[in-house]
């Protein structure tokens, strides 16, 4: 079978992006495979094709409800008809509609939780389903970046549904991550394709500043004078939204925010209106981000830093997937620090509040959706700390499918303490390696890929605010025309106008 032929049939592109070409090989032949490829070389490519070549139906396990509806839709505006989504956007009489007729279709979305219900299990043991895809598979690891404990069951879903060939795919994965990827999905022997993380049509800077309103003066200039579209990143439900109206009180049109506080509905609508291009920047939290799948993303800013490097890696890789020239932009000052330990720190649990959660679960029989709400509430612990115990708890047997057993509390609470003094300790590191990098004299590109435990990359103009960049190619033509720059400004290691802002020159 010529590949590329079918490649052009379904989707129109006369040949493939580096990697896409071996992965689907490997995937036609019944491989289990994992798949590391870097954000914007088109990964969904890489099990759409073979679910349309392959007999059978393609279950495709994705962790956003956004990203599994635009996946339809652009499936479906392309003349591929026989794809849905399960999810929780369905009415009940939706969901037994389509699961009545699951023979219809090639490729089926679905939630990690919803592929827990058994009911739903069962209807798809009717089917032939000749690949399981695990997207966005960095989710599994519990010492990665986004972590779902709802990943952590979908070997025994696998199996539920007949043990298919598994494609674990993702953008940003180390090498202890992706060996829990392999180990939690029973990938024994498989086929591993792992590509570099660097992506060289983006540019990489970082700027220091004294105070916060100097950064946000300076936001707003990189905002209004850079070429769009583009997407501003916070740490902050109230960042997001107060930014986007000084903005829009500024006369940009085109401005909006985006945060996980908001409806699905509203959350939705927002990220159509952008793919659309009715939106121009996004102020947004990192709930804006994993699957966003537009092509023409020019610049993406972070007005608050992220506590690691791989969610870093995955929000950048929002710009350019095009190819074309885009930046990445990270605004620094002294006062981020507090902010980025307090986040870090909400994923912990204290020792005492690990038992105080602990004699709360030993006066109930289930765990229950509401309970777990008031449960973190009453302790103080965030939904992430929250999902780390109750893997814990169902690792050793304590909860099984929502009962609670038995359980003595002083060894348990040892147990979780041990484990959580150790999860501290490497979110500790991870920031404090970010912010080593953020400080680092050294070519920023160079740093980024070997903390991937990658070694080379070929050098390159505009690679980062270390090596060089000319500023003037990311603004807008208008902004270019109004610029009189002298020959130092032209080729900007940024030592010029922003020299007092750079780590390197303010310290």
């Amino acid at each position: 079978m010529k590949l590329e032929r079918e490649l052009e049939k379904w989707f129109g592109y006369p040949s493939f992006r580096p990697g896409q070409e071996e992965i689907i090989q490997a995937v036609m032949e019944g491989k289990d495979v994992l798949a590391v490829l870097p954000t914007g070389m088109g990964k969904s490519i890489c099990y759409q094709l073979p679910a349309l070549l392959k007999k059978g139906t393609t279950i495709i396990v994705s962790p956003l409800l956004s990203l599994m509806e635009d996946q339809v839709q652009q499936l479906r505006s392309e003349g591929i008809k026989n794809v849905v989504a399960i999810n929780s956007f369905m009415s009940l009489g939706e969901r037994e509609e389509v699961l009545r007729s699951l023979f219809d279709y090639k490729l089926i979305y679905i939630s990690p939780e919803m592929l827990q219900s058994e009911y739903i299990q069962r209807k798809l043991k009717d089917l032939y389903i000749s690949l399981l895809v695990v997207d966005e598979a960095h989710c599994i690891s519990q010492w990665g970046h986004e972590f779902r404990s709802d990943y952590l069951r979908l070997e025994a879903a696998r199996k539920q549904v007949g043990n298919p060939p598994c494609l674990a795919i993702t953008a940003t994965a180390t090498p202890h991550v992706r060996k829990d990827i392999c180990t939690y999905l029973g990938m024994t022997e498989y086929a591993s394709f792992i590509h570099s993380v660097n992506r060289p049509n983006i540019a990489i800077a970082v700027e220091s500043f004294l105070g916060i309103d100097d950064k946000l003066q300076r936001l707003f200039e990189l905002v209004e004078s850079l070429e769009g579209p583009g997407m501003v990143y916070f740490s902050s439900r109230a960042w997001t939204e107060a930014t986007a109206r000084k903005l829009q009180e500024r006369g940009m049109k085109g401005v909006n925010f985006y945060h996980g506080g908001m409806t699905n509905e509203d959350r939705l609508l927002i990220q159509q209106q952008f793919m659309h291009g009715e939106l121009n920047v996004i102020c947004c939290t990192s709930a804006f981000g994993m699957g966003i799948n537009k092509n023409n993303i020019r610049f993406v800013i972070h007005f608050h830093y992220p506590t690691q490097m791989e969610s870093y890696v995955q929000e950048v890789g929002r710009a350019g997937r095009d190819g074309e020239k885009s930046i990445a932009i990270v605004l620094f000052s002294e006062d981020d620090r507090g902010l980025a330990r307090l986040l870090s720190q909400r994923e912990q649990l204290s020792e005492e509040q690990i038992r105080e959660l602990l004699m709360l679960l030993t006066k109930e029989t289930h765990i229950s959706t509401g309970f777990e709400a008031k449960l973190c509430a009453h302790v103080g612990c965030s939904e992430v700390a929250w999902n780390n115990v109750k893997v814990s708890l169902e690792e050793i047997g304590v909860v099984n499918e929502g009962e609670i057993r038995r359980f003595s509390l002083d060894s348990v609470a040892d147990m979780l303490t041990k484990k959580f003094s150790r999860y501290h300790r490497t979110k500790q590191k991870q920031l404090t390696t970010f912010e080593s990098w953020l400080h680092s004299r050294a070519c920023r590109r160079a740093g980024l890929v070997h903390y991937f435990e990658e070694h080379t990359f070929q050098k390159q103009l505009d690679c980062c605010d270390r090596c060089g960049v000319t500023f003037e190619r990311y603004c807008t033509q208008e902004k270019q025309k109004d610029r009189k720059p002298d020959s130092n400004d032209l080729k900007l290691n940024w030592k010029s106008e922003l020299q007092q802002r750079l780590f390197g020159e303010s310290r």
